[in-house]
């Protein structure tokens, strides 16, 4: 069993991972073979990195999403990831241009990711601003004529991409800032003052371990070409920036997220409502050695007692879970429950009348499905309210009331 998402990080510190990764870039992932760097960087920590990539030199987003070797790569490779590196000025252009030349076709790449690999995580790979900002474009666009402003560019609108592509990031540029700000003895990038130096790219590839892996970098024992003492000061930059702060760039975030809520319908009957987020499969263990795969199921007990209730919610090998205990008093649940409220006929075929003390009139009663979806709201009007249930499929109906003691009763539609 996985844990809860930021659980699963720590939880994963002693354990081997294999991932599954499709780099698409230009020179900037090719320079210094970061997939290959990343691989290297895992394998340390006793992990695996498959990968493939495209990265022709200069190739934008656009390119790519009509590229036939990056569209056949995204639909060959059952990918647990798919990294999305854009051209490395465009992001910090004027939003008008930004929103016609890049944003469109990050969404166009994610949706056919998605759509070949349900279970990959499009991961957008963050890049950072030019040493002494971008002389070729500063006269028509001086925001990016300094490192600072094309940098914190770039991270707004990467940021931008990630969080409307419900997408994680692998901040790059973000490591990189911080290097440069607290590390400035360390040469990031070539004589270019563009492409990465190989410390650029180990810090590149310390925060792809980071954001894939999740795992703590200064776990890397791969220090590649550099001196130990400068890349166990990359690796502590990437930890700092990002796996202190995984959240941050969206990382576990659309994990599944266990979640329910349950109602009393009395006899020892519990409907059980899943609130979980981003989970396709479910499995309910009642604790009374009866189990579910059903969304939202009813469970009926026994036997008195205190039953714990686990709820597993997995997407694609992912699973969080949660657990409530119930207490179950059988014949305190029947008094409760029908004290008050009472229902004819039952079964039905067209209408009930919901027979009620005065002490309930002007509350409201709600009708859910088994699945626990509310089909219809209404007012108790007298101590006879008649409730038309002759459009609903057959089938078994909870109603509930709003009063303080919230009755509840289950009807069957023939």
């Amino acid at each position: 069993m996985l844990f809860a998402t930021l659980g699963w990080s720590i939880a994963c510190q002693g354990q081997s991972i294999s991932k599954r990764v499709l780099f698409l870039g230009n020179s900037y992932t090719a320079v210094n073979n970061l997939p290959q760097m990343v691989a290297d960087a895992a394998n340390s920590t006793g992990d695996t990195l498959i990968f493939d990539s495209n990265t022709p030199g200069g190739h934008t987003l656009k390119q790519h999403s009509k590229n036939e070797s990056s569209l056949t790569k995204i639909a060959s490779g059952n990918w647990d990831f798919v990294v999305l590196q854009e051209q490395s000025q465009l992001p910090s252009f004027p939003i008008e241009q930004v929103e016609v030349e890049v944003f469109p076709y990050a969404r166009a790449l994610d949706s056919i990711i998605t759509n070949q690999n349900p279970c990959a995580e499009t991961a957008f790979y963050m890049t950072w601003g030019r040493k002494n900002g971008d002389a070729q474009n500063c006269a028509l666009w001086p925001p990016v004529c300094t490192y600072n402003g094309m940098d914190s560019l770039l991270n707004l609108r990467y940021r931008m991409m990630a969080a409307s592509n419900y997408a994680i990031l692998s901040p790059v540029g973000a490591v990189w800032k911080y290097i440069i700000t607290n590390l400035p003895s360390i040469e990031l990038y070539q004589p270019d003052e563009s492409h990465p130096s190989v410390a650029g790219t180990y810090a590149a590839a310390c925060c792809f371990y980071t954001s894939i892996l999740r795992k703590d970098p200064t776990l890397i024992t791969y220090n590649s070409i550099l001196s130990a003492t400068d890349a166990a000061n990359i690796r502590n930059a990437a930890k700092i920036t990002v796996f202190d702060s995984l959240t941050k760039w969206h990382i576990g975030e659309y994990d599944p997220k266990a979640d329910f809520t349950y109602s009393d319908l009395g006899s020892g009957e519990i409907g059980f409502i899943n609130n979980s987020v981003n989970a396709t499969t479910y499995h309910w263990d009642f604790g009374d050695g009866d189990t579910s795969q059903l969304q939202n199921p009813m469970h009926s007990y026994q036997e008195d007692g205190n039953y714990i209730v686990k709820l597993y919610a997995d997407r694609c090998g992912i699973i969080d879970s949660t657990e409530q205990t119930i207490t179950i008093l059988l014949s305190g649940i029947q008094e409760q429950n029908t004290s008050f409220i009472r229902i004819y006929p039952n079964p039905v075929s067209s209408s009930i009348t919901l027979l009620t003390t005065t002490t309930l009139k002007n509350s409201l009663y709600r009708v859910f499905d088994d699945k626990g979806r509310l089909i219809q709201t209404g007012k108790i009007s007298s101590e006879q309210t008649i409730i038309d249930l002759k459009d609903l499929p057959s089938g078994v109906y909870i109603i509930k009331t709003d009063d303080y003691l919230k009755h509840t009763v289950k009807v069957i539609r023939e």
